[in-house]
């Protein structure tokens, strides 16, 4: 698997924005609201799931050691008055035992030996998705800066792509193909961004950064094409404009949930 291009000290710094911009997005919400992007969630599962997994990772990255993906029904997250603290709380242990493990330590996780920072992007990435869950909920602002945008699609596609990932899912056996294409380019300036191309080969999907050439292509502004990855907004979206083979979009966004 490759590795991520954002340092560190960005994933880092990144945690603690989009924790704290889910914990504003929630800060005021109905606990038993329900989550359109996760339907059978109430508002509380969500917000226990996001404190919940932080603190499992950093038990993760402490111990070395691979751990039950914990049930976000059994998370604990008290009361809305105290859901702030709670949850920076989590992502400042998470933060913490990177720092005394090393970013570059190797642990276990569910795709085998990884080094400890691994766990630090998967939970970025997953707190950012969550971040508009939460805003889409409770009728609040999303704000997610372009270079953290890109890096959950790269997260998103690696995952999709990795040979681990795909034995314990044997339905993303679906994503295969015959060279078919599926491109992602931000609206930005011409050359200022590369795009993300996704290759469906017969023996498991391929991506890689570049110009972007492909069947179909979704053209948005890099935020909102993390939220297409991330099956949050529809290709049908207004934010977002999809040219070519629209079936084959929509074919690989049914069988990319993670």
């Amino acid at each position: 698997m490759r590795t991520s291009t954002t340092d560190t000290a960005r994933l880092v710094e990144g945690l603690r924005d989009q924790t704290a911009g889910f914990a504003r997005a929630v800060a005021d919400g109905d606990p038993d609201g329900r989550v359109p992007t996760c339907p059978q969630w109430p508002l509380r599962t969500l917000v226990g799931h996001v404190g919940q997994e932080l603190r499992w990772a950093a038990e993760l990255v402490c111990t070395g050691e691979q751990l039950p993906v914990p049930d976000p029904w059994q998370a604990g997250p008290g009361t809305p008055d105290g859901w702030d603290r709670w949850l920076r709380e989590g992502a400042e242990e998470l933060i913490r035992a990177i720092g005394e493990t090393g970013a570059d330590t190797g642990i276990r996780t569910f795709l085998g030996p990884r080094p400890a920072a691994f766990l630090l992007r998967r939970m970025l990435s997953d707190t950012c998705v969550h971040h508009y869950d939460a805003a889409l909920a409770t009728g609040t602002a999303f704000a997610i800066a372009d270079d953290l945008a890109a890096d959950v699609i790269g997260e998103n596609l690696e995952l999709l792509s990795a040979p681990a990932f795909a034995a314990a899912r044997p339905a993303l056996a679906e994503l295969r193909g015959r060279g078919e294409r599926i491109g992602f380019r931000p609206d930005t300036a011409p050359g200022s961004a590369p795009g993300w191309v996704i290759t469906r080969t017969p023996e498991a999907p391929r991506w890689e950064r570049g110009p972007v050439e492909a069947d179909v292509v979704v053209t948005g502004a890099v935020a909102d094409l993390m939220l297409v990855v991330a099956r949050r907004v529809p290709p049908d979206d207004d934010r977002v404009t999809v040219t070519g083979d629209r079936a084959l979009l929509d074919h690989w966004l049914a069988h990319t949930a993670l």
